[in-house]
């Protein structure tokens, strides 16, 4: 077969209509083969060509009258020297570390580890065997798609409701899609998943990890599944295991029709994206993609013994964010999302870990710097889980200006206000406006903090109020793994019950955890499910479990809660007090009667310093004003909304509150009220000064009559 010289840029294969052009960074290489395969299973090696032209430390090649659709993998020669951090093996088929497209998974032996398993010193013997008959293949894919006019839709932050959810777990027991196809692209957007997502009142589908990934051997081994996707192989790959439609490139076409559907429905796309680390783990792991092209560009090694790796992931590897190539790798990555598949935004796993140029986390750092000068991913929606397991790694409130943030202060926080703890008020109120403490001082605003009380990393909204321990058993590590204890309140008894007090408890105690997220300033981020009370039974690790436990459940969809999450975020949409852009002055603001927002005691009277620093208060009154909100116009003018009052009462006992007394005699009609499993407003109005009592861990919402 023909191999012409080439270009050694775009990376990756590159279709032009006659043929493909094929380009493969390595440093350290000596040599480097190209593999094509077909048959059946894609296991037919048709041809091994010795790409002899390298440019800039790319080696390409460019191959006639091949199309899309075509299977491919590389094997790289070089030193076999673990000890100074090179581990090529030709034996060892590649994944091209810019696929776009991969078909098959892996299929576990020892033929895919680059040492001789089990040997003393197993990683420092080199393995012969060939591995391409367990390895899934690259994919050369056709980009051309017909986007009609489809944009980014660049919802403002402070419009905007993340929704956090797993491409299949949400369709795959949905009895309204068509069975071939829950659990993929197409099926998310089915018309009625589509109707489902407008109704609900979110503006933004966060995506759990779809690039191609790994499945663990030892979980794979156990009958398991690594079913989050957080072990990422293929960073330009969507994952073939949720396309309906193929696994030669038409995974590609499907994820981008479910884009172009989802921007119709007005919904932006966020993608959970794994740069931290990947899957090929430690110096154990198999060489699958980056350890055999070169290891020692793209892993972060052990200055002092190259043969190990630096781990801040808990995953056995960290990417080499000080080698330009790895920066490139992933900036080539983010810009392939947005400009070829027209994401809208990323949420960056473990991102501390991406922050680190030595040991400690630079929030400066050579990859922030390239972020922010980059033309498009500077633009889009750029979320930092704000930690990962190494020293100094928690970083809550430190990332640069442009990222939001998970905030986990704010879920910590709201855990602990409305399980009655003690000490809690003052942070509760610092979180509930948007965690000034954490992001006034660098420059950005309340949208800098993502909200949120439950993710997919841990319970379930169910199952935080129905569970005082994790029972994750069935991911086989003796209920070891996962989130050590709950902070929540389990309202009575451990698990499912058929008592009504204590159900009763429950499902209130759900609705206060979702009207305190959702209408606090900052971001809010709701998990997946727990609208309509998904439960997993207790399992707070479900990253193993692609079945029910996992699943929505939507035969017993809990449509009352739905019903109550759906009216809170119309309360949100339709009242710009609940979603300011600029932080609360704790004063008088321009054309207004009094402060833009006051904090009351249940007497009715200002709370004052001793009683913020009361570690035993639990009830609080929140007055927000809503006449002329500065900056939220279209033109950036102030605008006039309603005014509200919030009654917080964590105590278990019912409290009697006072409306506090203004000289201009306002009335209060109540809007929201948690006790109530349906949302009915009141016809009864209040005057100020007015009583009215608030059961124990409860909360009422109240709006101006105009």
């Amino acid at each position: 077969m023909t191999l012409w010289p080439g270009s050694p840029y775009p990376l990756g294969a590159t279709w032009d209509g006659s043929g493909v052009n094929f380009a493969l960074f390595s440093e350290h290489a000596t040599g480097v083969e190209l593999c094509l395969f077909d048959g059946p299973d894609g296991n037919n090696q048709i041809a091994c060509i010795p790409m002899m032209e390298q440019t800039d430390l790319v080696w390409h090649g460019y191959v006639p009258d091949i199309r899309p659709g075509q299977r491919y993998g590389f094997r790289v020669h070089g030193p076999y020297d673990p000890a100074v951090g090179h581990r090529f093996n030709p034996a060892k088929l590649l994944l091209d570390p810019y696929a776009k497209a991969i078909d098959g998974t892996i299929r576990w032996n020892d033929t895919l580890f680059a040492y001789q398993v089990g040997h003393q010193n197993s990683d420092l013997s080199k393995d012969e065997r060939d591995s391409a008959a367990a390895m899934p293949k690259s994919v050369v894919v056709d980009q051309n798609f017909d986007w009609e006019g489809d944009r980014l839709l660049r919802i403002p932050w402070h419009e905007t409701i993340v929704y956090e959810v797993h491409v299949k777990g949400f369709t795959a027991m949905h009895p309204d899609v068509p069975k071939e196809l829950r659990g993929t692209y197409a099926g998310l957007v089915c018309p009625v998943m589509l109707d489902y997502l407008k109704s609900l009142g979110v503006t933004a589908v966060e995506l759990l990890p779809i690039h191609h990934f790994v499945a663990d051997r030892h979980l794979v081994d156990r009958g398991l599944t690594n079913y989050w996707g957080y072990n990422s192989i293929g960073y330009f790959a969507p994952d073939a295991r949720y396309a309906g439609s193929g696994t030669l490139g038409q995974q590609v076409i499907e994820f981008k029709a479910m884009v172009k559907a989802l921007h119709q429905a007005g919904l932006e796309v966020i993608l959970d994206v794994v740069y931290n680390h990947t899957a090929e783990g430690n110096q154990l792991g198999p060489t699958l993609c980056f350890r055999g092209v070169d290891n020692a560009s793209y892993y972060r090694l052990v200055a002092d013994n190259r043969r190990y790796y630096m781990d801040y992931t808990g995953c056995g590897n960290t990417l080499n964010m000080r080698h330009p190539r790895s920066i490139q790798l992933i900036m080539d990555s983010l810009r392939y999302w947005v400009c070829e598949m027209h994401v809208d935004g990323f949420r960056f796993d473990l991102a501390s870990a991406l922050a680190r140029e030595m040991h400690e986390v630079d929030r400066l750092g050579a990859f922030f710097d390239v972020i922010h000068q980059d033309p498009v991913i500077s633009q889009v929606k750029l979320i930092a889980e704000p930690w990962d397991i190494g020293e100094g790694g928690y970083q809550v409130g430190n990332f640069p200006p442009g990222w939001a943030e998970w905030n986990g202060k704010y879920r910590d926080t709201v855990r602990d206000y409305w399980r009655g703890a003690d000490s809690t008020l003052a942070e509760f109120a610092s979180r509930f406006t948007g965690s000034s403490d954490l992001y006034e001082a660098s420059g950005r605003r309340p949208t800098a903090s993502i909200n949120f009380v439950t993710a997919h990393d841990g319970f379930t909204l169910r199952d935080l109020v129905s569970y005082n321990e994790k029972h994750n058993e069935a991911n086989g590590e003796d209920n070891r793994d996962g989130e050590s204890h709950n902070r929540s309140w389990n309202c009575g008894a451990e698990g499912p019950t058929d008592d009504p007090t204590v159900n009763a408890l429950r499902a209130r105690q759900q609705r206060n955890f979702l009207a305190t997220l959702l209408l606090s300033q900052g971001v809010p981020m709701l998990l997946g499910g727990d609208e309509i009370g998904r439960s997993q039974g207790g399992n707070n690790n479900g990253y193993c479990q692609d079945n029910e436990i996992s699943w929505f459940d939507w035969e017993h969809a809990d449509r009352e809660l739905l019903a109550f999450t759906t009216k809170v975020i119309g309360l949100w949409r339709d009242h710009p007090v609940f979603r300011r852009r600029r932080w609360f002055q704790g004063r008088a603001i321009h054309g207004a009667e009094t402060t833009d927002i006051g904090w009351y005691k249940p007497d009715g009277h200002p709370m004052s310093d001793q009683d913020w620093q009361s570690g035993f208060a639990k009830s609080l009154g929140v007055y927000l004003n809503g006449k002329e909100i500065p900056g939220l116009g279209p033109r950036g003018e102030r605008i006039v909304d309603a005014s509200f009052y919030m009654l917080f009462n964590a105590d278990h006992e019912a409290r009697t509150y006072r409306f506090p007394v203004q000289d201009f005699g306002r009335q209060w009609i109540r809007v929201l009220d948690t006790t109530q499993a349906t949302v009915q407003e009141s016809l009864e109005t209040i005057e100020d000064g007015g009583e009215v009592v608030v059961e124990g861990r409860a909360m009422i919402l109240f709006q101006e009559v105009e």
